[in-house]
C-alpha cells in the first residue's frame, strides 16, 4: 500500500479533552469532551512523524486564522480589514476586557467610534463604554511616529549590535563545550581500545560511554549549525537606510496617497493591543498601548465635550439681529437665536417680544412679506415635496446638488423653489431612494398598502 501523504506539522497528541464534574440536585454529573488548551494537553510530541511544514509555521498559521476569525467570540486581537479606523482589531475594553468594535458614522464621512457592546449575548444585556476614535487614532499615530524616530532607530541598532555580541558569546560557549565533548569522546575511545576483549561486561560499559560521548558531540555540532544558520538568516543592518526611513516616516505617514490599510499594517507590526477606558470626572480617554517589544505607554486624550458649540457659530445677539433682522419674521428669528445658543444677558430664552424689542432699539425694519423676494422654502418643506427625509436634503446640499444658502451658521436653509425641478436634483433623489430597502420604496409608492384607513 502506498504511504500516506504527510500532514502539516504532524505531532503525537494525547489528552486534548477532559471531563468535568458538577453537582446537580445533590448528585455528581460528569460531562466529557471539553477541549483543553494546548499547554494543558497530557502528551504533545512535536514532529512525531513527517509533515510538510514545521511546527513554528503551523503555530503561526493557527494564530493568523484566529486573528482572521472576526465573527468568533474570542478575546485575541484581530486582523486589520481596511476602513478608516487605525486600531481595527487591536482595541480592548479597559473595564470588561472584551474586544471593542468599530462603528463608522454615516453623515460626517470621517468619524468613527470604538464601542464595547459588553454582554450582548442575551437580550437586554448591558452595554459597556464607547469612545470616539478620531482623537484616539491621532494620539496613537503620534506615538508610532515618535517610536520610529531617529532616536528609536539608533536604539534599535544598538540593541541589534548587542544581540550580535550575545550570539557570538553563545557560539564561543558552544565551541568550548564541543571541544570538551570531543576530548571526552577521544578519552572514551582510548579506554575502549585498551580494554581486554575477554572482559565483555567492562567492554560493553566502555562502549556505551563512548557512544554517549559521540552522541553529545553530534548534538553540540547540530546546535552550532542551527545557531550559524539563524545568524546567517538575520538581515544586515544598514544604518544610513534606517535613518533615512526614520526621517521620511512622518512625511510618508501623513501623505495623501498613503492608504489606511498600509497604516494599519504598520500599526499591527508595532503594537500588540490598545486598552481603552474612560475617565468621566476629567472627560478624558485613558489609552494604554502595549507594544510588541514588551513596553507600555499610557496616554490621556481629551474627549469631545458634548453639547459644545463652535465659537464662530455663536455670535453676539446684536450681530445676529443686524444680519437676520428684516430677513425673517420675529418668531423664526427667536427660534434661530435659541438654536444658536445666542442668549441675552440675563441668560433666558429668546421670545418674539424680546426679538422685536431689540430689533426696534437697533432701528431695523420688521420683516415685510410683500417685498419682492425669490421664492424659497425650508429644508423640512423641501423634504416633504421630494418625499425624502431632512437628512437626505442636507446631504444633497453638502454635495452641491441642491442649491441653498444660510444667512448665518445654524440659520434656516433657504432653498429656491425653482431648484426642485432640475434634472440633477431628480437624479440625486433617485440615487438616494434606490439605495433604500424595497419595502420602503413600496411604502413611498403606495402608502395605502401599509397604513390602513388612508
Amino acid at each position: 500500500m502506498p504511504a500516506p501523504a504527510p500532514a502539516p506539522a504532524q505531532a503525537g497528541v494525547f489528552g486534548r479533552t477532559t471531563q468535568r464534574t458538577r453537582i446537580v440536585d445533590g448528585r455528581a454529573r460528569k460531562t466529557t469532551g471539553h477541549t483543553k488548551p494546548m499547554t494543558a494537553w497530557n502528551v504533545l510530541i512535536r514532529d512525531h512523524h513527517p509533515g510538510y511544514i514545521s511546527w513554528e509555521q503551523y503555530e503561526a498559521n493557527q494564530k493568523l486564522i484566529s486573528e482572521n476569525a472576526h465573527m468568533q467570540r474570542r478575546t485575541e486581537r484581530k486582523s486589520a480589514r481596511g476602513g478608516r479606523a487605525l486600531l481595527t482589531g487591536l482595541v480592548r475594553c479597559g473595564r470588561c476586557g472584551r474586544t471593542m468594535r468599530v462603528f463608522y458614522g454615516t453623515q460626517s464621512g470621517h468619524a468613527h467610534r470604538y464601542h464595547c457592546r459588553g454582554d450582548d449575548s442575551h437580550v437586554g444585556g448591558w452595554l459597556c463604554i464607547g469612545i470616539g476614535g478620531v482623537r484616539i487614532d491621532r494620539a496613537v499615530a503620534a506615538q508610532i511616529v515618535e517610536a520610529v524616530s531617529e532616536h528609536a532607530i539608533d536604539a534599535a541598532i544598538q540593541a541589534a549590535e548587542q544581540s550580535v555580541e550575545a550570539d557570538n558569546d553563545v557560539r564561543q560557549a558552544l565551541c568550548r563545550e564541543l571541544e570538551e565533548a570531543r576530548y571526552e569522546a577521544s578519552l572514551a575511545s582510548r579506554r575502549y581500545e585498551l580494554v581486554d576483549p575477554a572482559k565483555r561486561l567492562v567492554a560493553r560499559e566502555l562502549e556505551t560511554r563512548w557512544n554517549t560521548a559521540l552522541e553529545r558531540v553530534a548534538h553540540i555540532e547540530d546546535r552550532i549549525a542551527r545557531h550559524d544558520a539563524a545568524a546567517a538568516r538575520r538581515p544586515e543592518i544598514d544604518r544610513a537606510t534606517l535613518m533615512a526611513l526614520a526621517r521620511d516616516l512622518p512625511t510618508a505617514w501623513n501623505a495623501p496617497g498613503t492608504d489606511a490599510r498600509t497604516k494599519q499594517r504598520i500599526t499591527h507590526i508595532l503594537i500588540r493591543e490598545v486598552v481603552l477606558d474612560r475617565d468621566d470626572a476629567t472627560n478624558e480617554a485613558l489609552v494604554t498601548i502595549h507594544w510588541n517589544g514588551g513596553r507600555h505607554t499610557e496616554l490621556r486624550v481629551s474627549r469631545v465635550r458634548t453639547g459644545r458649540y463652535p465659537a464662530d457659530h455663536q455670535p453676539n445677539p446684536v450681530e445676529a439681529i443686524r444680519k437676520l433682522g428684516g430677513q425673517l419674521p420675529d418668531r423664526e428669528l427667536a427660534v434661530t437665536l435659541n438654536r444658536m445658543r445666542c442668549k441675552p444677558a440675563d441668560g433666558k430664552a429668546w421670545t418674539t417680544v424680546r426679538v422685536r424689542e431689540l430689533r426696534e432699539r437697533l432701528g431695523i425694519a420688521a420683516f415685510d412679506p410683500s417685498l419682492p423676494r425669490a421664492e424659497t422654502i425650508s429644508a423640512d418643506a423641501a423634504a416633504t415635496r421630494l418625499g425624502i427625509c431632512v437628512g437626505s436634503v442636507h446631504k444633497l446640499i453638502r454635495k452641491g446638488v441642491l442649491p441653498a444658502r444660510q444667512l448665518m451658521p445654524s440659520a434656516p436653509w433657504q432653498i429656491p423653489v425653482a431648484a426642485l425641478d432640475t434634472e440633477a436634483l431628480k437624479t440625486g433623489v433617485r440615487e438616494i431612494v434606490g439605495r433604500r430597502p424595497k419595502f420602503y420604496q413600496r411604502f413611498q409608492a403606495d402608502k395605502t398598502l401599509w397604513l390602513p384607513g388612508l
